[in-house]
Parts: structure tokens; C-alpha cells; sequence
């Protein structure tokens, strides 16, 4: 006999035991249809709510839609929230919250039969995944390989024309590539015009979100979230239309670059964004990187950009995907197309410079502007007339109000054992040991100094795009060398403070 206020599913007699036979059943069913069916029988047989609660995803299923935050808020902070019954199940925490008359048994017995099925679920669910990642990973191939129409044919998505690229690297990338699986639940059949496919060429972790022009930030979320739970770092580049796959996916990789704890996701179109490009004189800013870079192709130019923004040729031909001796070579090959020593930092800066100007105006009269530009770069230098050059700037460039503030205000301050041990680290392309050998100081102290630097300026000088600019700024604001025979001594290797 039940009491007052409650139902017989807590007797202990047949009766009770066959109505949790009958659960049991009902439940059954359901999982042979979804895991949002088995949820939503589980919701019925409690008479309340139900909500499976992913650490990443957050709410998987949830009945109805609107338990969904309450579903994940419980499941994070289960203290909270006595009245509501939770196991675990296939990596994610089952919630169910029953109604008051519902016996506590009877809940207990619907939540572990219910985490019971969704486990069986998730074992099937791993027994294909190996085959659907080994497919993802291939689709993946052949997307950078230029073969974007059998791709978009085998996901039958013909709206697909565009692309989101994230790289991601760190210590556990299989567990990650796991739990971004369960979290996403990739299908090469779009849904709600997209599809994301998921894999790890080479040893990292990609993920292409295929889409008709935009997206919905639902992966962005996901991978960020990812990040910072398996202390991840990643790049991100798109939406680009997918015939520019291999252009989007080594944005990704110079963009993964400049990601930190801090900030473990970084956009590539963040990456050598400037303060200052926006305060230099647009027309000759334009003309003079037009000119500068008339000798490359597209290629070249992303070839470089690429190169500048990760800082190293290896890391360049991995982001790019070609042999670290195929990107010298090419590097070689553009120097003397440029007429320009690419090695020295100056050079450097200034064609990242170039690369990151806006396009000149149409209208603009090329014979004309070069005249200027030739000018206007040689002004005072006693340099003979000729096309613009990467060696100098051309004088009205950081030559203005507004470029001298944005230097004093980034390097002014700085003392100056700290300003000569920078420039000559930055000369040296961030390498420690011949820089602190120039010096003459200890590689420990230089390295002190640099941290003093890195705090005063408040930016990443791990970022080469930051120190190219750093260098600009150096530059602009030079009173005397910035000479390390300058450097402030008092006996042996020892500096004072003026």
C-alpha cells in the first residue's frame, strides 16, 4: 500500500517490481531510436526533467529545451542542487530532477538504468569512431589538396562554400580529439547547412567548419572551451571560401603562433593587426607597399606573411605544409627578387609592413606614385632616384604627430640598458645567446631584462609580429645608435641605472 502523496512505483512487492520492469522497457525502446528519445522517456518516467550535461558541449539532450541550463548547472555544482538525481554517463553527467512524488527509489532506478543505456550507446557510438575519424581526417587531405568538389559531393551539401579553419596543439591532443567528438557529434551529412569535420593530419588537432558564408559560433564556443579545459593553444582563419582550404589552414598555424595561456585562441585576422598602420597617411602608405611588392605574386605574399607572423622558417613550412628546406629556398629566391637582404631585421619589418597595407586606389597613376615614393624615400639620404625599396621608409611615413605618439607611447620610458639590450635582442631576431654575446652580459640577465621589457611595453614579445613592430617603434624614436658599446657599466659586467 502506497502513502498518501506518493505513487505505487516505490511497493516492493510484484507490483512495484513490475512497473520497473515496465520502465526498464519503456527505456529500452527509446535508446533503439536516439539518445534524445531515451532523455525524454527518462523526463516522462520521473515526471519532471532530464538534461545529459557535457563539461564542453554543455546540454546534449535536455526535456524539455528549457531544463537545459538548469540541467548544466547542476551537473557543475551538484551540492547545489540536492533534489535532483545525477550519474555519470558516456563521458558526459546524466541529470534528472523528479517531481516531489516521485519515490526516491524509483528515480535512482530510471537515472542508473538510463546512464546503463546511454553507456551502450557510447561503446557503439567508439566502435565506428575510429572509421569516422579516419574519414574526416581523409576529407580533410583532400580539401587542402585542392579537390573541394568531391568533397563537397561526398557531404551532399552543394551550399557549402565556405570555410572556418582551427589548428590546435598541446599535450593530450587524442583526449581532446575525443572530447571534441562527443561535444560536436561531426555527421558528413550537413545539418542546418553545415558540417564540421574533425581530424588529426600530422599530428595535430583540425577542425574545418564548411558552411554557405558564415557560421553561428557554436564551434568557435566548443574549441574555446576545449582550450582551456586540455590547456590547449589555437589559430583560427575564416570564413575564406573553400578553394582557399590551404590558404585558411596555414593562416590557422600563424595565428596558433601567437596564442598564449592567456589567450588560447587567436583569430588570424588578429594576428599583425597594428595600432600604427591605422595612423600612417593611407595614400602613400598604399603606394609605397604597391610598389614594394609589384615583384610578387599572391603566392609570394602569403609565402612571407606567413614566414613573418610565425617567426621561423620551420615553423613556417609546418604551417604551410612544405619542407622547412623548400621555404629557405623560396625565402632565397624572393630576397633576390625583392633586391633585399630578408635576414636583417629592419627588412623585415618594413615588409611586414608592406604586407599589412590597404590596397592603392584604382584610380591611382602608378607611373606617378612611384615618382613620389622614390622621392619621398630617398629625400635627405643622399640616395640616388629608383624604385621604392625595403631598406627605408619613405620620409612622410613615420615622419607625422600621430606615428611619433604611437612610438613614444609604446617604447618611451624605457631605461637604457633595457632599450639597448632590446633593440640588439631584436637585430639578433629574438635569439638570446649571440644578442647577450654583443652585449657582453650573461644570457640569465639578458633574458631578466627582456621580462622588465615585456612588463614596461605590456605586449608578448614571444609574438614576432609584436617585436616587428617593437622595432619600428625603436627605430622612430632613436636619439643616439641604440649601440651595445653604449650600454651603462660600472666595473665588470655590471650596468648602473642613470
Amino acid at each position: 500500500m502506497s502513502s498518501t502523496g506518493t505513487t505505487d512505483h516505490g511497493t516492493t512487492g510484484p507490483r512495484g517490481a513490475r512497473h520497473e520492469r515496465e520502465a526498464a522497457a519503456r527505456l529500452l525502446r527509446a535508446a533503439t531510436r536516439s539518445g534524445a528519445h531515451l532523455i525524454a522517456e527518462a523526463a516522462s518516467l520521473v515526471q519532471g526533467w532530464a538534461v545529459l550535461a557535457d563539461p564542453i558541449a554543455g546540454a546534449v539532450y535536455s526535456t524539455p529545451a528549457a531544463a537545459a541550463a538548469d540541467g548544466v548547472h547542476a551537473a557543475a555544482a551538484p551540492l547545489e542542487h540536492p533534489h535532483c538525481t545525477q550519474r555519470p554517463a558516456a563521458g558526459a553527467v546524466l541529470v534528472l530532477a523528479p517531481a516531489p512524488t516521485v519515490p526516491p527509489g524509483h528515480a535512482s532506478h530510471v537515472a542508473t538504468t538510463t546512464a546503463a543505456l546511454l553507456e551502450v550507446r557510447g561503446q557503439r557510438a567508439a566502435e565506428l569512431r575510429g572509421e569516422q575519424m579516419r574519414l574526416h581526417t581523409t576529407l580533410i587531405r583532400l580539401l587542402l589538396a585542392g579537390h573541394t568538389a568531391a568533397v563537397t559531393e561526398t557531404l551532399g551539401g552543394n551550399r557549402l562554400t565556405h570555410v572556418t579553419v582551427y589548428r590546435l596543439s598541446g599535450p593530450d591532443l587524442p583526449t581532446a580529439h575525443e572530447v571534441l567528438w562527443r561535444a560536436v557529434r561531426p555527421s558528413i551529412a550537413p545539418h542546418a547547412g553545415a558540417c564540421t569535420l574533425i581530424g588529426r593530419p600530422d599530428g595535430e588537432l583540425v577542425v574545418a567548419e564548411l558552411h554557405h558564408g558564415g557560421d553561428d559560433g557554436r564551434i568557435l564556443r566548443l574549441v574555446s572551451r576545449l582550450s582551456e579545459r586540455h590547456h590547449l593553444l589555437a589559430g583560427m582563419a575564416g570564413p575564406l571560401p573553400l578553394a582557399e582550404m590551404p590558404t585558411a589552414h596555414s593562416d590557422a598555424a600563424a595565428a596558433r603562433h601567437s596564442a598564449t595561456p592567456d589567450c588560447r585562441i587567436v583569430p588570424a585576422d588578429a594576428v599583425g593587426t597594428s595600432r600604427l598602420t591605422p595612423l600612417l597617411p593611407a595614400a602613400p602608405y598604399a603606394r609605397w607597399a604597391a610598389s614594394v611588392l609589384r615583384p610578387l605574386s599572391p603566392a609570394h605574399q602569403h609565402l612571407l606573411l606567413v614566414w613573418l607572423r610565425t617567426g621561423s622558417k620551420p615553423r613556417a613550412a609546418a604551417a604551410l605544409g612544405l619542407s622547412p628546406g623548400t621555404v629557405r629556398a623560396r625565402i632565397r629566391d624572393l630576397s633576390r627578387l625583392l633586391g633585399a637582404d630578408l635576414e636583417d631585421a629592419t627588412v623585415q619589418a618594413h615588409l611586414l609592413l608592406a604586407l599589412r597595407a590597404p590596397a592603392p586606389d584604382p584610380d591611382l597613376d602608378d607611373a606617378g606614385a612611384d615618382a613620389d615614393l622614390s622621392l619621398s624615400s630617398r629625400r635627405g639620404s643622399g640616395c640616388p632616384a629608383g624604385p621604392a625599396r625595403l631598406e627605408a621608409l619613405p620620409d612622410d611615413l613615420l615622419d607625422t604627430e600621430a606615428a611619433r605618439g604611437w612610438a613614444v607611447g609604446l617604447v618611451g620610458g624605457l631605461e637604457p640598458h633595457l632599450r639597448i639590450a632590446l633593440a640588439c635582442w631584436l637585430r639578433h631576431h629574438a635569439r638570446t645567446a649571440p644578442a647577450a654575446a654583443e652585449l657582453h652580459v650573461h644570457r640569465t640577465t639578458l633574458a631578466g631584462w627582456l621580462s622588465q621589457c615585456a612588463e614596461h611595453l605590456a605586449r608578448n614579445l614571444a609574438d614576432a609580429t609584436v617585436r616587428a613592430e617593437v622595432h619600428l617603434a625603436l627605430k622612430a624614436t632613436r636619439n643616439g645608435p641604440d649601440d651595445p658599446t653604449a650600454l651603462p657599466r660600472r666595473g665588470g659586467r655590471t650596468y648602473r641605472r642613470l
